[in-house]
């Protein structure tokens, strides 16, 4: 993702339909790094004469790095800074290559007053195929909890 300035938002900032939107391309060194830091060793992310006999033709980026541009988004910009993730779900309904521009939209679902929550649907795409969805929960501060933060 491009270097964006973060953004901290207070649960009293958040409204129903309030969104991010971000871009990011994938490339060789963030599914090699991935690879890294995960573990995952798959050979259709890494070797690409393994990945040409499958069914993808190509190597393919691990569907957790995909959601790991999720929790990027709420981690710095919606809601930012502060909140607790509580709970992702993700459905993986295509493959993400090398190369690919995944666009990352996150948008306020629901507001839960009683114990500073919030629903976030979750979309990753490629052009104009949806390569994962799903939802969290999150906790997120209040404006005198960022403040007493800071």
């Amino acid at each position: 993702m491009p270097t964006r300035s973060i953004r901290s938002l207070a649960f009293e900032d958040l409204s129903v339909g309030l969104s991010e939107l971000v871009f990011k391309t994938v490339t060789d060194q963030d599914v090699v790094g991935f690879a890294d830091i995960s573990g995952d060793q798959n050979p259709i992310h890494l070797n690409e004469l393994y990945a040409s006999k499958t069914r993808f033709g190509q190597r393919i980026a691990h569907g957790l790095y995909t959601a790991s541009l999720i929790s990027a988004v709420i981690g710095t910009r919606l809601p930012g800074p502060g909140a607790v993730y509580l709970s992702q779900t993700l459905n993986f309904k295509a493959p993400v290559k090398i190369g690919d521009v995944v666009r990352v939209h996150v948008e306020v679902a629901e507001l839960i007053d009683a114990r500073q929550r919030a629903r976030l649907v979750c979309e990753c795409a490629v052009d104009a195929t949806v390569v994962l969805d799903g939802e969290a929960i999150v906790r997120v501060p209040s404006r005198a909890e960022l403040v007493a933060a800071a």
